[in-house]
């Protein structure tokens, strides 16, 4: 009797061998979000393991010559973010190049057209799939004024998960929720940082002069997309209040994005750095004190690993990364969701509380230190091993049932 995938994909034990594994994505480096940092993590870390990666991507300018084993595609800009590509449909292209070049399986990282495209080619090829769920983009739809969208965008979702063999999710908590409103198939596999990188070696007093903070001011730091969906208004009361509690309290913003003009008008003393990365981006974490991070948007937020690991003291909301990664009091401080007046009050507090901040600052890197990519790029393997022999299982049982089938069509009458 024929098996459900689910229960092939589970029974199959994952064995170590090389894969030729398709990874379709719609954004990564050199573009600068959570998204594209962590494919490139997976990515260069399945390479280490010899495996084969066939990365498909939106060209992102006519200079992108793309590079080691990458197959470009057309993309066009995302609206309110000119620098971010979403890849335009290439479902024939697609057939063609896994009918000449096939992989043992394709691992979709973003659910955009190109995504949507790569799924229906898989399927028409009999590709086994692992999706991942990288990105709320049904909780973006009330910041954007579309919020009668957020149905219709989570009914995609499903079904565009529910299609494949497994959906990655970076915590337990996503899981659940997702479990909770119909998809199927869930696989929990988190996200690491790099300590070599961030770390508080990197804190840079020239660079605290430049912002206007002396050793001993208090310097609030956010990293991420200068946009609605993060909730800055949140951050903003809060640097209201550490001023008035800490008036030498500076406010630091690392990212661009379409609220960065009017952010810059309102409050003219916040220093609006721009978009950093590599080790640039390093120094400005390590040069902070407190890390705020008002999202509540997020399906992980990598840039709380980050800032742990540069050993500053985070304020962020009771889910997410933060959830798992801080200790209430103890490497972190953490703020019942949704809740942004206590977010406020006490980001506050700890801005007028150095000693208090460094304390939980020297907890929070050992806390991210536990994190290592190499770790999870092998719960990766694992998973995609599994995906790719539970797909040859079930083409091989419809391949022989066709054969079947068309036996008894030949038999005689009878027989």
């Amino acid at each position: 009797m024929h098996q459900p995938a689910s229960i092939v994909f589970e029974e199959l034990a994952a064995t170590r061998r090389t894969l030729r594994i398709a990874v379709v994505t719609e954004t990564y480096p050199p573009e600068l979000n959570g998204v594209a940092v962590t494919a490139e993590r997976f990515v260069e870390g399945l390479r280490r393991l010899e495996h084969h990666i066939q990365l498909i991507r939106p060209r992102q300018g006519a200079a992108d010559a793309g590079g080691e084993d990458q197959v470009l595609v057309r993309g066009i800009a995302i609206p309110h973010y000119p620098d971010l590509k979403i890849g335009l449909p290439a479902k024939r292209s697609l057939e063609r190049l896994w009918s000449i070049r096939r992989p043992d399986l394709v691992h979709i990282v973003t659910e955009g057209p190109l995504g949507w495209s790569a799924l229906l080619a898989a399927a028409k090829l009999k590709l086994p799939v692992v999706s991942d769920f990288r990105t709320n983009f049904h909780a973006y739809s009330s910041h954007y004024g579309v919020g009668w969208l957020k149905k219709p965008i989570l009914g995609y979702l499903r079904k565009f998960h529910n299609r494949t063999l497994c959906t990655l999710v970076p915590t337990v908590a996503l899981r659940d929720e997702l479990a909770a409103v119909g998809f199927q198939r869930l696989r929990v596999i988190a996200r690491g940082v790099d300590t070599e990188r961030f770390t508080p070696a990197r804190r840079d007093e020239s660079l605290r002069r430049e912002w206007g903070a002396a050793p001993e001011d208090p310097v609030l730091l956010y990293v991420g997309r200068i946009a609605a969906e993060k909730n800055l208004e949140t951050l903003m009361a809060a640097y209201a209040k550490a001023c008035r509690r800490a008036p030498r309290a500076r406010l630091v913003l690392v990212g661009e994005g379409p609220l960065k003009r009017e952010l810059q008008g309102r409050f003219p003393g916040a220093v609006l750095a721009g978009r950093k990365s590599g080790a640039d981006l390093a120094r400005h974490y390590a040069s902070g004190d407190l890390f705020l991070f008002p999202s509540l948007t997020e399906t992980y937020g990598n840039v709380t690993l980050e800032a742990m690991a540069s050993g500053l003291a985070v304020v962020a909301f009771d889910y997410a990364a933060a959830a798992e990664m801080i200790e209430d009091g103890s490497s972190g401080v953490l703020v019942p969701y949704g809740d942004n007046d206590l977010f406020a009050l006490r980001a506050a507090a700890l801005a007028a509380d150095r000693p208090r901040a460094v304390f939980l600052a020297a907890r929070a890197r050992p806390a991210a230190a536990r994190r290592s990519w190499d770790a999870l790029v092998r719960e990766l393997e694992a998973v995609l091993t599994a995906a790719a022999d539970a797909g040859a299982a079930i083409a091989g049982q419809v391949g022989a049932g066709r054969r079947l089938r068309g036996a008894h069509a030949a038999a005689p009458q009878g027989v």
